[in-house]
């Protein structure tokens, strides 16, 4: 078999198996998406979260009080949003019927005088054909409302869920991560660098995304408040919650906060604001993003779309959001896991300190005493001099006995002078090894600690 051919089996092979592969996780995570998409949305939290527990922590305050004091603040401001979107969408709803009502009377009267000219008569059958597809549905519609009960056990669930797996994230993460490393053995390290890059990708485009979508809200419900137009602030959450799809979710709520423009407001405001809201995105897309987000999220436009079509397949609306950063997290970690990829060097260091010094005694490698600071002296080898060789004294007229004092003191304490066991005694000119003995009339030896003057006897003499 040629060798081209043989490649192409081996990578169709691979192809299939990693296919195959793909399908059957997707399937289980599908089953489990009670339990898999509360973890992930709570990885999100946490990313997000977790500078203000790590700042309490800093202040001095107690993980655990860190920790609930960074959920009640969570709380309180999801809270108070929304009960204001609440207070403000029934205060808004009624002028919202009203205005619809008298925006549907001018397009009507328009489709008539206009130039499509159209009877009356047509434009009852259409309003009778829109009533019939809304009857035809009524049926699902039922149906929907009757599994609504399970369908808000199941939100309840993964609410509960998605609280606990935050908090105990906010407040043991460290350990938690610590207890998962130990089951990889050798491979710990490159384990611990891609989780730590996977979690430094996900808090970089988890930050940078709530601050562009808050951004996009704001200018959006500037806008809508400027132009009179009913509902303007649960626009503006929508479109700061549809920020976090990238490239989809925008279109859809932007096309929600057109037709409720088009029916507050008219055809000319829903044009005004549709050429705001390109001019915005295309602001946000290109300055922004990169900006804030930088190269977190340095994926082609193909393949978010498939990576939402994916999440979408799998768990709806929830799983595309959270599609996108978790292949993000993927892409950042996979380098880590395969490749083994120099540690960055300390700051003021380059790679010429960190090498390792030459094998000789005198210039001393890579140590814990780091670079700039004064090496040990080497150590003493036995039988090696431990001071160097002293001056030739000059001979005492008293005799070598009279210098030395007694036969103990001449030869002074065993090893003293030649720095090993059984060495030779001294000779009595250069006897100086135990305190007490008398030294060289040219001087004192290193190792001695007392230092009597020259002639001087022995106690015993």
């Amino acid at each position: 078999m040629p060798s081209t051919l043989l490649r192409l089996a081996v990578w169709s092979l691979c192809l299939i198996i990693i296919g195959w592969a793909v399908f059957y996780v997707a399937q289980f995570v599908a089953a489990l998406r009670i339990v898999m998409l509360p973890l992930a949305v709570a990885f999100l939290l946490t990313a997000l979260l977790f500078p203000v527990t790590r700042r309490l922590r800093s202040a001095g305050m107690r993980p655990i009080y860190a920790t609930w004091v960074t959920m009640l603040f969570a709380f309180a401001v999801l809270g108070g949003t929304g009960w204001l979107i609440g207070v403000r969408a029934n205060e808004e709803f009624p002028r919202l019927v009203t205005q619809v009502q008298a925006t549907a009377r001018e397009v009507q009267g328009w489709l008539q005088t206009g130039p499509l000219h159209l009877q009356p008569t047509q434009i009852s059958e259409w309003i009778d054909r829109i009533a019939g597809q809304i009857t035809q549905q009524q049926q699902q519609i039922t149906q929907t409302v009757l599994t609504g009960a399970t369908v808000a056990l199941e939100v309840l669930a993964s609410i509960v869920l998605l609280l606990f797996v935050t908090f105990f994230l906010l407040k043991d993460g460290d350990r938690i991560w610590a207890w998962f490393l130990k089951a990889f053995g050798s491979a710990t390290p490159r384990v611990d660098r891609a989780g730590r890059a996977a979690w430094v990708t996900l808090s970089h485009y988890v930050q940078g995304t709530v601050a562009v979508a808050a951004v996009h809200g704001v200018i959006m419900g500037i806008v809508l408040a400027g132009m009179g137009v009913p509902l303007w602030a649960p626009l503006a959450v929508l479109i700061f919650l549809a920020s976090f799809i990238p490239i989809v979710g925008i279109f859809f709520a932007g096309a929600v906060a057109t037709l409720v423009t088009l029916g507050a407001k008219g055809p000319i405001y829903a044009l005004i604001f549709v050429g705001i809201l390109v001019v915005e995105q295309q602001l946000e897309n290109h300055v922004l993003q990169p900006l804030i987000v930088g190269r977190a999220l340095s994926f082609h436009p193909l393949a978010i779309i498939l990576v939402l079509a994916a999440g979408g397949i799998v768990a709806g609306i929830a799983g595309a959001a959270v599609a996108v950063p978790i292949a993000a997290v993927i892409y950042r970690a996979l380098p880590e896991l395969t490749g083994d990829p120099p540690a960055p060097l300390p700051p003021g260091q380059s790679a010429r300190e960190l090498e390792p010094g030459p094998p000789d005694a005198d210039t001393p490698g890579p140590g814990p005493e780091g670079p700039g600071t004064t090496p040990e002296p080497p150590k003493e080898t036995p039988g090696a001099s431990a001071t160097p060789a002293p001056a030739p004294a000059t001979p005492d007229p008293a005799g070598p006995g009279a210098a030395s004092g007694s036969p103990d003191t001449a030869s002074g304490t065993p090893g003293a002078v030649s720095g090993s066991p059984g060495a030779a005694p001294a000779a009595p000119e250069a006897a100086s090894g135990s305190p007490g003995t008398a030294p060289a009339a040219s001087g004192t030896a290193s190792g001695s600690l007392a230092t009597p003057s020259a002639g001087s006897r022995s106690p015993g003499e």
